[in-house]
């Protein structure tokens, strides 16, 4: 039987999304007044929500708990391979290349699915790994969209393998260019014969949800096969941030 939208239920949920969707944390007024429910109620249910993990404070301010992140990892990720299977097999069957996506974690982005054609099975899919920004342009896309706080540690762990000074610049250059442009682009950082274009799939308020990376033999990069692989990458981009938020035309779920 359907619960009504009074239930103590419905006021913890309304809690945990309000938590988990905010940008930064919040504070007991600020989640009231979003809930749409009294200080004090929304300080009891808190109190028990922390209690159990759902959500963390700090001080005054409320951020999402250690069992939220659990979830959100590994249900977001397997989320992701289902929703996102279609554009990744559109866009490799449109370019003949290898696609994959990737989302970011603390150190890198992982590469959670990978769309392979027969032709490139000489380059490896890296399916499950970790990704620094250095030598890919999957997690370079996807740390490009965030603000210079939230790079640093990506790119301290780049510097940990390179010379630090002359390399950060490196890396903050390549960083501003994908930033503006929308696009990474790497040849040959990881190996000398491939490369790789990548494009974040963004929420509305900019922070990445992923990304998805064209991958092929750097001598099909040209300038006329990477135009129409930015044309490609772009449309691809665009129809799954759409799918992920719901605004497909015709999406059902029965």
């Amino acid at each position: 039987m359907p619960k009504p939208a009074s239930s103590a239920v419905d006021k913890a949920l309304d809690l945990i999304e309000a938590v988990v969707q905010a940008n930064r944390p919040l504070r007991l007024s600020e989640l009231a007044n979003l809930a749409g429910m009294h200080r004090a109620t929304a300080y009891r249910i808190l109190v028990d929500l922390v209690r159990r993990g759902w959500i963390m404070r700090s001080q005054d301010h409320y951020l999402p708990g250690t069992i939220v992140l659990q979830f959100s990892q590994a249900a977001a990720a397997n989320s992701l391979v289902v929703l996102s299977r279609p554009a990744l097999q559109s866009l490799s069957d449109q370019t003949a290349m290898m696609v994959n996506l990737q989302v970011l974690e603390p150190e890198g982005a992982r590469v959670i699915d990978v769309v392979r054609p027969p032709r490139l099975a000489m380059i490896t899919d890296l399916l499950g790994e970790l990704l620094p920004i250095h030598k890919f342009a999957g997690p370079m896309a996807l740390v490009s969209a965030l603000d210079d706080a939230a790079q640093v540690p990506y790119l301290r762990v780049a510097e940990q393998q390179r010379d630090p000074a002359a390399f950060r610049a490196e890396l903050l250059r390549d960083l501003d260019q994908a930033r503006h442009t929308g696009f990474a682009l790497e040849r040959g950082r990881n190996e000398e014969v491939i490369a790789s274009l990548s494009r974040a799939v963004l929420t509305g308020n900019g922070r990445p949800i992923c990304a998805l990376t064209i991958v092929g033999l750097d001598s099909e990069f040209d300038d006329a096969t990477l135009a129409k692989l930015k044309d490609s990458l772009i449309a691809a981009t665009n129809e799954l941030r759409a799918t992920l938020s719901g605004t497909t035309p015709g999406a059902d779920l029965d």
